[in-house]
């Protein structure tokens, strides 16, 4: 499933990207402090709070995968109930990803102003709302509306959970919990799809309630983000949250310090503009960005994602429910590897390994489709329509859904990363919803025709990659502009 969430210039280090912050920190030793003896001093500490913290705002990321992937399993059912056309039901899968584009494209805006606690908060109250008019909607309207207003939700938090945690984070274990917040959009995809398989379609409406009210009664107990605070100002809950983060027993003087000059060299930066994105050193970024961004989303990770059940009973299973199970079981352990792999083999290996996984799997789901047209091989058509689309999750899982974000957080210089990561955001979730809209007219124009189109993307991923994208493990923010603008 498809991961979309968006990092604000005032994340130093992301993903595991320490080195973002570094060459800010490092011009500042004078203050007295050194990256070492931060983190040093914070392991000493306790981490308790920044565990309960990290596991209240990831009730956001599991809500996101649980919208994600409700249309899958209750497509046939809601046409069913409802009466509603192939056109009407295709509006209502990817209405999500509209609401989604002007969730992530307001949610800086939202998380400066609110807070990071008050964005997630007006986060869960929109899934709220939009999971009660999908529960009690009685025709298209209301449904749609539903629909809509939880793709704004998770549009938010597709920006703010993986800022909070980056901004919780001791540095040691930021790159460990962030990406806690891919993980638990994948599960909350694969519960949708288990539960849809045995619960009605309302019945699974109702259960998206469940982490937007743990989101919200957890928010009660945790502090807001130290940096969020520092940023506006409040220096008095500055010094509480992060004592509360680290420990009563910490010295938190060094870090603060730390968060304190990089503040100050981040407001001594100029101001960037969207205009700005498109000259000089910055447009190769930006291309390679948003061509990223493109690539990823045409392979058709939301079109076969939000329609899987349909799909696998186009493909001559007798019931959707056994493909989504093992589709579902199928996402968890291969993000948590790729997740392992990402910081040894590297961003470039891993993104053509998946576009080719993703390849074969398109392949041979198209020849499954292309076999059952022409009435050939007919008892191979239900294993090879199968097999391809687990290999296909299965190599998207691993590469594409993720990593893509990485390097979105590594090639932007420090002083465009906001605006640049608006564009990219903007593009993710604008490609999501074409995929998403046209999936069903273009099963209903050529089965197989769809497969092969996204096969192709997919060779046209590793294509791009291997010979434009750069690869970022291991370097510095200069040493990457340096590679990307030789």
């Amino acid at each position: 499933m498809d991961i979309g969430h968006h990092k604000d210039v005032e994340n130093g280090e992301i993903n595991g990207c320490g080195d973002l912050e570094k060459p800010f920190i490092q011009q500042n030793k004078f203050v007295g402090y050194e990256d070492d003896e931060i983190d040093k001093n914070i392991e000493n500490g306790s981490i308790s709070m920044v565990l309960l913290s990290t596991f209240v705002a990831v009730c956001g990321s599991f809500e996101f995968g649980s919208c994600v992937g409700y249309s899958a399993p209750t497509q046939s059912a809601i046409r069913e109930d409802l009466n509603l056309s192939l056109p009407n039901f295709s509006m209502f899968g990817s209405i999500l990803t509209i609401g989604a584009m002007l969730g992530a494209i307001t949610s800086g805006k939202i998380s400066d102003f609110f807070g990071r606690k008050g964005a997630m908060r007006m986060s869960a109250g929109f899934c709220i709302i939009g999971w009660l008019a999908v529960y009690f909607c009685e025709g298209s309207l209301a449904l749609d509306m539903g629909r809509f207003f939880t793709g704004y939700g998770i549009g938010v938090f597709s920006y703010v959970v993986p800022i909070f945690i980056a901004e919780i984070a001791p540095k040691n274990l930021r790159g460990g919990l962030t990406t806690l917040n891919q993980l638990m959009i994948v599960i909350g995809a694969s519960f949708a799809f288990i539960m849809g398989s045995v619960i009605t379609w309302r019945t699974l409406a109702l259960t998206g309630l469940i982490p937007c009210i743990i989101l919200l009664v957890g928010l009660c107990f945790i502090p807001e983000s130290p940096r969020w605070l520092a940023k506006v100002g409040l220096e008095k809950e500055f010094q509480v949250a992060l004592q509360k983060l680290r420990g009563s027993e910490t010295d938190i003087s060094r870090e603060a310090a730390a968060i304190q000059v990089y503040n100050e060299t981040l407001r001594s930066l100029p101001k960037a503009r969207m205009l700005d994105l498109f000259h000089g050193k910055c447009i190769r970024s930006v291309m390679i960005g948003v061509a990223l961004m493109v690539c990823q989303q045409f392979v058709g990770i939301n079109g076969i994602g939000f329609y899987a059940s349909e799909t696998f009973v186009s493909g001559g299973l007798s019931s959707g429910n056994v493909g989504t199970i093992a589709y579902a079981c199928v996402q968890v352990p291969i993000t948590v590897m790729g997740a392992l792999l990402m910081d040894k083999s590297g961003r470039r290996p891993l993104i053509m390994v998946s576009s080719t996984g993703a390849f074969l799997g398109c392949f041979l789901t198209g020849i499954s489709f292309l076999l059952k047209g022409h009435n050939m091989l007919l008892e191979w058509v239900p294993i090879l329509a199968v097999s391809g689309v687990l290999i296909y999750i299965a190599s998207f899982s691993i590469g594409l859904g993720a990593v893509r974000w990485v390097i979105m957080s590594e090639i932007f210089p420090i002083n465009i990363k906001g605006v640049a990561g608006s564009l990219v955001v903007l593009v993710n979730w604008l490609g999501a919803w074409t995929v998403s809209y046209t999936f069903n007219f273009l099963m209903s124009w050529s089965s197989y025709g769809t497969f092969f189109v996204y096969s192709g993307f997919s060779l046209l991923t590793i294509l791009f990659v291997a010979k434009l994208a750069p690869e970022t493990k291991g370097k510095t923010l200069e040493e990457i502009q340096a590679c990307i603008n030789s």
